[in-house]
Protein backbone atom coordinates (compact mmCIF):
# COMPACT_ATOMS: atom_id res chain seq x y z
CA UNK A 1 0.00 0.00 0.00
CA UNK A 2 2.61 2.18 1.09
CA UNK A 3 4.86 1.47 -2.61
CA UNK A 4 1.93 2.35 -4.82
CA UNK A 5 0.93 5.03 -2.81
CA UNK A 6 4.50 6.69 -3.15
CA UNK A 7 4.40 5.94 -6.61
CA UNK A 8 1.36 8.23 -6.97
CA UNK A 9 2.35 10.49 -4.88
CA UNK A 10 5.97 11.07 -4.97
CA UNK A 11 6.07 14.37 -6.89
CA UNK A 12 3.98 16.11 -3.89
CA UNK A 13 6.27 13.51 -1.32
CA UNK A 14 9.61 15.56 -2.70
CA UNK A 15 8.31 18.76 -2.46
CA UNK A 16 7.11 18.58 1.04
CA UNK A 17 9.30 15.87 2.83
CA UNK A 18 7.13 16.06 5.90
CA UNK A 19 4.43 14.25 4.72
CA UNK A 20 6.13 11.02 4.57
CA UNK A 21 4.97 10.69 7.95
CA UNK A 22 1.51 10.63 7.02
CA UNK A 23 1.73 7.69 3.89
CA UNK A 24 -0.68 5.12 4.79
CA UNK A 25 0.82 1.84 5.88
CA UNK A 26 -1.29 -1.73 6.31
CA UNK A 27 -1.74 -1.46 9.86
CA UNK A 28 -2.52 2.77 9.82
CA UNK A 29 -4.39 2.89 6.62
CA UNK A 30 -5.59 6.16 7.82
CA UNK A 31 -2.59 8.88 7.00
CA UNK A 32 -0.35 6.61 9.33
CA UNK A 33 -1.97 7.22 12.09
CA UNK A 34 -3.64 4.93 14.64
CA UNK A 35 -6.60 5.61 15.63
CA UNK A 36 -6.42 2.98 18.00
CA UNK A 37 -3.93 4.23 20.04
CA UNK A 38 -5.41 7.85 20.61
CA UNK A 39 -8.71 6.14 21.20
CA UNK A 40 -7.14 4.39 23.48
CA UNK A 41 -5.50 7.32 24.86
CA UNK A 42 -8.49 10.14 24.77
CA UNK A 43 -10.98 6.50 26.86
CA UNK A 44 -8.38 7.21 29.29
CA UNK A 45 -8.14 10.09 30.43
CA UNK A 46 -11.76 11.21 29.50
CA UNK A 47 -13.02 8.51 32.49
CA UNK A 48 -10.38 9.55 34.38
CA UNK A 49 -9.22 5.62 33.80
CA UNK A 50 -12.40 4.07 34.33
CA UNK A 51 -12.35 3.01 31.07
CA UNK A 52 -9.38 1.57 29.38
CA UNK A 53 -9.79 0.40 25.51
CA UNK A 54 -6.17 -1.49 25.59
CA UNK A 55 -7.77 -3.53 29.11
CA UNK A 56 -11.52 -4.05 28.58
CA UNK A 57 -12.83 -7.48 28.61
CA UNK A 58 -16.46 -8.42 28.29
CA UNK A 59 -17.43 -10.19 31.21
CA UNK A 60 -21.22 -11.37 31.41
CA UNK A 61 -22.97 -10.20 34.76
CA UNK A 62 -20.35 -7.72 35.57
CA UNK A 63 -21.06 -5.04 32.61
CA UNK A 64 -24.21 -3.13 31.88
CA UNK A 65 -26.60 -5.02 30.01
CA UNK A 66 -24.82 -7.95 29.93
CA UNK A 67 -27.19 -10.86 30.86
CA UNK A 68 -30.31 -12.03 29.24
CA UNK A 69 -32.72 -11.13 31.52
CA UNK A 70 -31.27 -7.46 32.24
CA UNK A 71 -31.56 -6.60 27.66
CA UNK A 72 -35.35 -8.32 28.06
CA UNK A 73 -35.62 -5.74 31.09
CA UNK A 74 -34.60 -2.73 29.08
CA UNK A 75 -36.47 -3.97 25.29
CA UNK A 76 -39.50 -4.44 27.94
CA UNK A 77 -39.51 -1.42 29.09
CA UNK A 78 -38.76 0.48 26.16
CA UNK A 79 -42.11 -1.10 24.42
CA UNK A 80 -44.07 -0.20 27.57
CA UNK A 81 -42.81 3.42 27.83
CA UNK A 82 -43.47 4.13 23.70
CA UNK A 83 -46.78 2.63 23.83
CA UNK A 84 -47.98 3.91 27.25
CA UNK A 85 -46.49 7.27 26.79
CA UNK A 86 -48.48 7.73 23.46
CA UNK A 87 -51.71 6.96 25.16
CA UNK A 88 -51.09 8.84 27.95
CA UNK A 89 -49.98 11.79 26.05
CA UNK A 90 -52.33 11.42 22.86
CA UNK A 91 -54.74 14.37 24.67
CA UNK A 92 -51.97 17.01 24.75
CA UNK A 93 -49.86 19.04 22.06
CA UNK A 94 -47.00 17.54 19.98
CA UNK A 95 -43.76 19.16 21.41
CA UNK A 96 -41.11 20.46 19.26
CA UNK A 97 -38.05 19.77 21.25
CA UNK A 98 -36.11 20.38 17.48
CA UNK A 99 -32.51 21.27 19.27
CA UNK A 100 -32.54 18.35 21.52
CA UNK A 101 -33.01 16.18 18.33
CA UNK A 102 -30.88 17.73 16.33
CA UNK A 103 -28.28 17.09 19.32
CA UNK A 104 -29.45 13.49 19.86
CA UNK A 105 -28.79 13.34 16.08
CA UNK A 106 -25.14 14.70 15.44
CA UNK A 107 -24.28 12.91 18.33
CA UNK A 108 -25.01 9.40 17.06
CA UNK A 109 -23.84 10.28 13.33
CA UNK A 110 -20.68 11.08 15.51
CA UNK A 111 -20.45 8.05 17.33
CA UNK A 112 -21.21 6.02 14.20
CA UNK A 113 -18.63 7.13 12.16
CA UNK A 114 -16.12 6.72 14.99
CA UNK A 115 -16.79 3.45 15.32
CA UNK A 116 -16.53 3.05 11.80
CA UNK A 117 -13.75 3.98 10.68
CA UNK A 118 -11.72 2.54 14.41
CA UNK A 119 -13.62 -1.13 13.35
CA UNK A 120 -12.17 -0.49 9.83
CA UNK A 121 -8.70 -0.15 10.66
CA UNK A 122 -8.81 -3.75 12.61
CA UNK A 123 -10.46 -5.08 9.74
CA UNK A 124 -8.28 -3.77 6.91
CA UNK A 125 -4.87 -5.27 7.89
CA UNK A 126 -6.75 -8.63 9.04
CA UNK A 127 -8.55 -9.22 5.52
CA UNK A 128 -5.40 -7.93 3.66
CA UNK A 129 -3.06 -10.51 5.36
CA UNK A 130 -5.84 -13.41 6.08
CA UNK A 131 -8.59 -13.48 3.77
CA UNK A 132 -12.29 -12.64 4.19
CA UNK A 133 -13.28 -15.89 5.17
CA UNK A 134 -10.75 -15.86 7.81
CA UNK A 135 -11.95 -12.47 9.17
CA UNK A 136 -15.90 -13.66 9.53
CA UNK A 137 -15.27 -17.47 10.36
CA UNK A 138 -12.17 -17.84 12.08
CA UNK A 139 -11.56 -17.37 15.88
CA UNK A 140 -8.61 -15.46 15.39
CA UNK A 141 -10.92 -12.60 14.08
CA UNK A 142 -12.40 -12.34 17.17
CA UNK A 143 -9.97 -10.12 19.07
CA UNK A 144 -9.61 -7.37 21.86
CA UNK A 145 -9.80 -4.27 20.04
CA UNK A 146 -12.93 -5.69 17.98
CA UNK A 147 -14.55 -7.20 21.15
CA UNK A 148 -14.49 -3.66 22.65
CA UNK A 149 -16.23 -1.68 19.34
CA UNK A 150 -18.81 -4.81 19.00
CA UNK A 151 -19.94 -3.57 22.96
CA UNK A 152 -19.89 -0.17 22.83
CA UNK A 153 -21.70 -0.34 19.42
CA UNK A 154 -24.61 -2.76 21.73
CA UNK A 155 -24.33 0.35 23.92
CA UNK A 156 -25.55 2.52 21.25
CA UNK A 157 -28.57 0.71 20.51
CA UNK A 158 -30.06 1.50 23.67
CA UNK A 159 -29.17 5.01 22.86
CA UNK A 160 -31.28 4.93 19.66
CA UNK A 161 -33.82 3.83 21.87
CA UNK A 162 -34.45 7.45 22.17
CA UNK A 163 -35.68 8.10 18.06
CA UNK A 164 -38.44 6.42 19.27
CA UNK A 165 -39.44 8.43 22.36
CA UNK A 166 -39.14 11.68 20.18
CA UNK A 167 -41.55 10.21 17.40
CA UNK A 168 -43.92 9.77 20.21
CA UNK A 169 -43.08 13.19 22.09
CA UNK A 170 -43.76 14.77 18.61
CA UNK A 171 -47.24 12.64 17.99
CA UNK A 172 -45.52 10.93 15.28
CA UNK A 173 -46.87 7.78 13.50
CA UNK A 174 -44.91 4.31 15.08
CA UNK A 175 -44.54 2.04 12.63
CA UNK A 176 -44.29 -1.96 13.28
CA UNK A 177 -40.99 -1.81 11.19
CA UNK A 178 -39.21 1.06 13.41
CA UNK A 179 -40.67 -0.11 16.88
CA UNK A 180 -39.46 -3.84 16.02
CA UNK A 181 -36.26 -3.00 14.62
CA UNK A 182 -35.13 -1.23 17.02
CA UNK A 183 -35.97 -3.81 19.70
CA UNK A 184 -34.73 -6.77 17.21
CA UNK A 185 -31.57 -5.23 16.73
CA UNK A 186 -30.57 -4.83 20.41
CA UNK A 187 -31.27 -8.37 20.96
CA UNK A 188 -29.38 -9.21 17.93
CA UNK A 189 -26.27 -7.46 19.15
CA UNK A 190 -26.55 -9.13 22.17
CA UNK A 191 -26.85 -12.16 21.33
CA UNK A 192 -23.85 -12.20 19.07
CA UNK A 193 -21.79 -10.14 21.91
CA UNK A 194 -22.31 -13.26 24.38
CA UNK A 195 -21.98 -16.10 21.09
CA UNK A 196 -18.59 -14.72 20.39
CA UNK A 197 -19.49 -14.27 16.21
CA UNK A 198 -16.35 -13.31 14.18
CA UNK A 199 -18.91 -12.61 11.07
CA UNK A 200 -20.42 -10.01 13.71
CA UNK A 201 -18.12 -7.06 11.99
CA UNK A 202 -20.13 -7.27 8.77
CA UNK A 203 -23.82 -6.50 10.24
CA UNK A 204 -22.67 -3.74 12.53
CA UNK A 205 -20.15 -2.14 9.86
CA UNK A 206 -22.88 -1.77 7.53
CA UNK A 207 -25.07 -0.84 9.88
CA UNK A 208 -22.77 2.37 11.45
CA UNK A 209 -22.19 3.06 7.66
CA UNK A 210 -25.91 3.32 6.83
CA UNK A 211 -26.47 4.93 10.51
CA UNK A 212 -23.91 7.70 9.59
CA UNK A 213 -25.40 8.62 6.43
CA UNK A 214 -28.98 8.40 7.94
CA UNK A 215 -28.45 10.36 11.50
CA UNK A 216 -26.47 13.26 9.16
CA UNK A 217 -29.49 12.92 7.02
CA UNK A 218 -32.04 13.57 10.28
CA UNK A 219 -30.39 16.26 11.62
CA UNK A 220 -30.58 18.38 8.49
CA UNK A 221 -33.98 18.16 7.83
CA UNK A 222 -34.31 19.22 11.68
CA UNK A 223 -32.26 22.19 10.36
CA UNK A 224 -34.76 22.63 7.79
CA UNK A 225 -32.11 21.66 4.94
CA UNK A 226 -33.01 19.39 2.20
CA UNK A 227 -31.13 17.54 0.45
CA UNK A 228 -31.28 15.63 -3.22
CA UNK A 229 -29.90 12.43 -1.38
CA UNK A 230 -33.03 11.53 0.88
CA UNK A 231 -34.12 8.28 -1.21
CA UNK A 232 -30.49 7.08 -0.76
CA UNK A 233 -31.19 6.50 3.04
CA UNK A 234 -33.29 3.95 2.15
CA UNK A 235 -31.56 2.69 -0.59
CA UNK A 236 -28.58 1.96 1.75
CA UNK A 237 -31.00 0.42 3.94
CA UNK A 238 -31.98 -1.91 1.27
CA UNK A 239 -28.57 -3.30 0.11
CA UNK A 240 -27.43 -3.48 3.87
CA UNK A 241 -29.98 -5.44 4.38
CA UNK A 242 -29.17 -7.91 1.57
CA UNK A 243 -25.63 -8.33 2.05
CA UNK A 244 -26.53 -8.62 5.84
CA UNK A 245 -28.58 -11.75 4.76
CA UNK A 246 -25.84 -13.04 2.20
CA UNK A 247 -23.19 -13.30 4.69
CA UNK A 248 -25.31 -14.34 7.50
CA UNK A 249 -27.06 -17.26 5.09
CA UNK A 250 -23.35 -17.97 3.82
CA UNK A 251 -21.88 -18.54 8.13
CA UNK A 252 -25.12 -20.39 9.09
CA UNK A 253 -24.84 -23.13 6.37
CA UNK A 254 -21.18 -22.90 7.04
CA UNK A 255 -21.87 -23.83 11.03
CA UNK A 256 -24.83 -26.23 10.18
CA UNK A 257 -22.82 -28.63 7.79
CA UNK A 258 -20.13 -28.57 9.74
CA UNK A 259 -21.74 -29.32 13.20
CA UNK A 260 -24.77 -31.39 11.16
CA UNK A 261 -23.64 -32.81 7.74
CA UNK A 262 -19.96 -32.98 7.68
CA UNK A 263 -20.52 -34.49 3.74
CA UNK A 264 -22.28 -31.72 2.52
CA UNK A 265 -19.49 -29.38 0.67
CA UNK A 266 -18.60 -26.60 2.81
CA UNK A 267 -15.21 -24.26 3.57
CA UNK A 268 -15.19 -25.20 7.52
CA UNK A 269 -16.62 -23.83 10.60
CA UNK A 270 -17.71 -20.57 11.37
CA UNK A 271 -17.17 -19.76 15.09
CA UNK A 272 -19.85 -19.06 17.36
CA UNK A 273 -22.44 -20.51 19.38
CA UNK A 274 -24.72 -22.42 18.06
CA UNK A 275 -27.27 -20.37 20.11
CA UNK A 276 -26.47 -17.16 19.02
CA UNK A 277 -25.69 -18.26 14.93
CA UNK A 278 -29.37 -19.93 15.13
CA UNK A 279 -31.00 -16.50 16.90
CA UNK A 280 -29.04 -13.82 14.52
CA UNK A 281 -29.86 -15.98 11.32
CA UNK A 282 -34.20 -15.41 12.34
CA UNK A 283 -33.98 -12.06 13.66
CA UNK A 284 -32.35 -11.35 9.98
CA UNK A 285 -34.67 -13.65 8.39
CA UNK A 286 -37.49 -11.56 9.97
CA UNK A 287 -35.93 -8.20 7.75
CA UNK A 288 -36.52 -10.81 4.65
CA UNK A 289 -40.06 -10.96 5.44
CA UNK A 290 -41.02 -7.71 6.08
CA UNK A 291 -39.50 -7.64 2.62
CA UNK A 292 -41.97 -10.07 1.14
CA UNK A 293 -44.69 -8.42 2.89
CA UNK A 294 -44.18 -5.51 1.22
CA UNK A 295 -43.76 -7.42 -2.38
CA UNK A 296 -46.81 -9.38 -1.92
CA UNK A 297 -49.10 -6.08 -0.64
CA UNK A 298 -47.74 -3.92 -3.41
CA UNK A 299 -47.45 -6.54 -6.39
CA UNK A 300 -49.97 -9.18 -5.46
CA UNK A 301 -52.97 -7.90 -3.65
CA UNK A 302 -53.07 -5.14 -6.26
CA UNK A 303 -56.48 -4.00 -5.52
CA UNK A 304 -55.85 -2.54 -1.73
CA UNK A 305 -55.81 1.06 -0.53
CA UNK A 306 -52.62 0.77 0.60
CA UNK A 307 -51.06 -0.84 -2.88
CA UNK A 308 -52.54 1.80 -4.35
CA UNK A 309 -51.12 5.00 -1.93
CA UNK A 310 -47.42 3.11 -2.44
CA UNK A 311 -47.24 2.80 -6.07
CA UNK A 312 -48.29 6.38 -5.96
CA UNK A 313 -44.94 7.50 -4.09
CA UNK A 314 -42.29 8.93 -6.44
CA UNK A 315 -39.18 7.85 -7.33
CA UNK A 316 -37.99 3.90 -7.08
CA UNK A 317 -38.07 0.99 -5.31
CA UNK A 318 -36.50 2.69 -2.19
CA UNK A 319 -39.01 5.56 -1.80
CA UNK A 320 -42.07 2.77 -2.49
CA UNK A 321 -40.16 0.97 0.44
CA UNK A 322 -40.00 3.82 2.93
CA UNK A 323 -43.66 4.83 1.73
CA UNK A 324 -44.79 1.31 3.04
CA UNK A 325 -43.25 1.71 6.41
CA UNK A 326 -44.36 4.59 7.04
CA UNK A 327 -47.95 4.88 6.05
CA UNK A 328 -50.75 5.89 8.19
CA UNK A 329 -53.95 4.06 5.98
CA UNK A 330 -56.30 6.50 8.53
CA UNK A 331 -54.40 9.80 7.28
CA UNK A 332 -54.61 8.96 3.78
CA UNK A 333 -57.09 9.17 1.01
CA UNK A 334 -57.57 6.53 -0.90
CA UNK A 335 -55.88 7.32 -4.61
CA UNK A 336 -58.35 6.47 -7.75
CA UNK A 337 -57.37 3.61 -9.63
CA UNK A 338 -54.61 4.39 -12.32
CA UNK A 339 -56.83 4.49 -15.85
CA UNK A 340 -55.80 1.48 -17.96
CA UNK A 341 -53.45 1.96 -21.22
CA UNK A 342 -55.18 1.71 -24.58
CA UNK A 343 -52.90 0.39 -26.89
CA UNK A 344 -52.66 2.31 -29.94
Amino acid sequence: MKDVFQQYAAPLLEEYPVLQEFVPTLDRPFFNISLWENFNWIATKITNGKFIPDKFEFIPGKLPLSTLPEVLAAITTYYVVIFGGRSVLRGNKPFKLNFLFQLHNIFLTTASLTLLFLMAEQLIPMIARNGLYYAICNIGAWTQPMVTLYYMNYLIKFVEFIDTLFLVLKHKNLTFLHTYHHGATALLCYTQLVGETSISWVVISLNLGVHVVMYFYYFLAARGIRVWWKEWVTRFQIMQFILDIGFIYFAVYQNAAHLFCPSMPHCGDCVGSTAATFSGCAIISSYLILFISFYIEVYRNKGTKKSRVIKRARGGVAAKVNEYVNVDLTNVSTPSPSPVRRRK
